[in-house]
């Protein structure tokens, strides 16, 4: 994982937005229309947002690095290490569809796909372990990044995800070690302590959604 090449990219991003303002710009035009069901406080909503896009972007060499961290741990690298590296070439190398995107405002499209991607790993293991590789709830995070992107646009990065997934991981990836090894592994005690330091993002940063 080569993820100092990502937070380079994000640093570069945070100065481009200091000079810029794009991204405050660009959320204080979305901050009217955005779902009802997202939880705002009263006063400095702009700022909160804004916080929390900021966070959201920062989070994914984390991420990225504890999750393979994590994997490596269980003894599942091979299988999960290479989906990662699809979520940091997104951030390396951007698909064409998110050519001409700036800044942190183009990084958020990015981080969600990244994020998404993470989620859709963790779903796959808990279809087959009944239980999450990754003890990480990005769900409200993913919800209101989906709505702050755009719904269709977010909707063609889904299937992205969704095709890369499908093209990495299958039954057959599921299939390589035992069950019963598997489950040891994720339910080790080292694998959940490694995950305890990644609380919910958005209740971090008092965004949430009223479901």
């Amino acid at each position: 994982m080569n993820t100092a090449a990502l937070r380079e990219l994000i640093l570069r991003a945070q100065q481009h937005e200091a000079e810029t303002g794009l991204l405050a710009k660009h959320l204080a035009v979305q901050l009217p229309h955005l779902h009802a069901a997202i939880q705002l406080p009263e006063t400095d909503k702009n700022l909160v947002m804004t916080r929390f896009v900021t966070a959201y972007i920062e989070q994914v060499p984390d991420l990225l690095d504890a999750a393979n961290e994590v994997a490596r741990e269980a003894g599942i690298e091979s299988q999960i290490r290479p989906v990662l590296k699809i979520a940091e070439q997104f951030f390396a190398q951007p698909p064409a569809m998110l050519s001409g995107h700036e800044g942190l405002e183009g990084l958020l499209d990015e981080a969600y796909l990244a994020h998404r991607l993470v989620e859709e790993v963790n779903d796959l293991y808990i279809k087959h372990f009944q239980q999450p590789l990754i003890p990480l709830d990005m769900t409200v995070a993913n919800l209101i990044a989906h709505q702050l992107v755009g719904e269709t646009f977010a909707n063609q990065l889904d299937e992205a995800v969704h095709h890369a997934v499908d093209e990495m991981l299958n039954d057959e990836s599921f299939a390589l070690e035992s069950v019963e090894a598997y489950r040891e592994r994720l339910t080790s005690p080292e694998t959940g302590a490694a995950w305890k330091r990644w609380p919910c993002l958005s209740k971090q940063l008092g965004v949430g959604l009223d479901l």
